[in-house]
């Protein structure tokens, strides 16, 4: 499965309601386990991001799926890296 890396940043709605950001970061994670995702970590930060997500996502439509989903109830906005595996880097350099 594809691994992203996921940088969000919390809307001023989100940042408004952050004592539940817990819970909904619980609830996407389930449905996104639902979905057939696999979620390595969630993590708050400090800095220019408010959290990063470590996700494998089955293909990229579930995992464009996933995203707008989250970003749908307007508490985030995200930028999302595809990261890849030293594994899958081999073929990749091997095509230079």
């Amino acid at each position: 499965m594809p691994t992203y890396v996921v940088l969000y940043r919390f809307t001023d709605q989100g940042a408004k309601d952050i004592k539940n950001s817990l819970q909904r970061a619980r609830e996407a994670r389930a449905e996104n386990e639902r979905r057939g995702f696999k979620v390595h970590g969630i993590y708050w930060t400090q800095g220019r991001y408010d959290l990063v997500a470590v996700v494998e996502a089955p293909d990229e439509q579930a995992m464009m799926a996933g995203l707008f989903n989250i970003n749908s109830a307007g508490n985030v906005r995200s930028e999302t890296l595809r990261a890849f595996t030293e594994a899958e880097m081999e073929p990749i350099i091997q095509k230079m």
